[in-house]
């Protein structure tokens, strides 16, 4: 399709493909054949966060990496096989994507009440959810009826993924890629609030010397984070409430305290910037913006009707 469209192409664009594409999706999809899933799968991801508060953060980061690669459709989930390459060992998930058995005893227990039925990509978007709710973060409607893949993308999960070392340009692009813009971006970068990062993805950062970076947290970080060896040590995201949802985020940004080089950036004289601000100003905006981010992320390039299938075992094909 070309760049721009006459009027009369985008009646036809609007009419044929945004109604049937909404009119599939609903908060209601199980209601009648499974009508306590929900309850079901939020008591489960209860439970695992109750166990490890980390374990919201690391959901969320499921859920975005998924959507991320052809789409909302738990390709995430499935295992390596002898003739198959997923997801789970790409670059930006290897050793360090986590969650997936939570989403499994989610799907067990689904699968004990109604067999079939209930999608693992709808888990997983229910579970992103959940987890902002258990450690205080914002609450939005998901919409269900998502259904899953039988293919994955190795490629795909290394190209479509922002790196810790991006710099906003590139993010920016990746995140259009996906039908999304800026200040959905820096919305969705606000779930660094909760979670860790490996030393390797901030390294360079913290012994960079740059004026980006504020110097005494550089030296703290430092401390577990050596030059050499290390690699999988760990760092909050957000030294001030690393647990909770919250704002300090974009706060720290605006010290030059963002842990990854892909943080700072959106605090750093350009294009963003004011969005940060304004997100360090005012919590509710941010929780606003947020929960609307992660809607229209939850939507992208979906499998609905009669396309993919329900899996039984959400790391395998049925």
């Amino acid at each position: 399709m070309g760049r721009f469209l006459n009027s009369f192409d985008t009646i036809i664009v609007l009419v044929l493909f945004f109604p049937c594409f909404n009119a599939q999706l609903s908060p209601t999809f199980y209601d009648t054949t499974c009508p306590n899933a929900v309850t079901t799968i939020r008591t489960s991801i209860r439970q695992a966060i109750s166990r490890e508060r980390r374990m919201a953060a690391s959901l969320i980061r499921l859920h975005f990496h998924d959507c991320f690669v052809q789409g909302c459709d738990a390709s995430i989930l499935l295992d390596d096989t002898a003739n198959f390459q997923g997801e789970k060992t790409a670059f930006p998930n290897v050793r360090s994507a986590r969650g997936y058995e939570v989403i499994d005893a989610a799907k067990s227990a689904v699968e004990g009440i109604c067999p079939g039925v209930v999608s693992c990509a709808d888990i997983l978007t229910l579970a992103a959810r959940d987890a902002s709710v258990a450690v205080g973060g914002p609450s939005w409607n998901v919409r269900l009826g998502r259904r899953d893949s039988t293919t994955a993308s190795f490629s795909r999960a290394n190209s479509d993924l922002p790196a810790p070392f991006h710099d906003l340009n590139v993010i920016n692009a990746l995140f259009e890629n996906k039908n999304l813009n800026e200040r959905d971006m820096v919305a969705l970068s606000g779930a660094h609030t909760l979670g860790q990062s490996q030393c390797q993805n901030f390294r360079t950062r913290i012994y960079s010397n740059g004026t980006d970076i504020d110097a005494g947290f550089a030296s703290t970080r430092r401390r577990q984070c050596p030059q050499n060896g290390g690699d999988e040590n760990l760092a909050p995201l957000d030294l001030v409430t690393p647990n909770s949802f919250d704002n300090n985020y974009y706060k720290n940004l605006m010290q030059r305290k963002g842990l990854l080089h892909s943080d700072q950036v959106l605090f750093n004289g350009g294009s963003a910037d004011s969005i940060v601000s304004e997100y360090s100003r005012n919590q509710q905006t941010f929780y606003s913006d947020f929960a609307n981010a992660m809607v229209k992320m939850s939507e992208i390039e979906l499998l609905l009707g009669q396309n993919g299938i329900i899996r039984r075992v959400c790391g395998a094909i049925n």
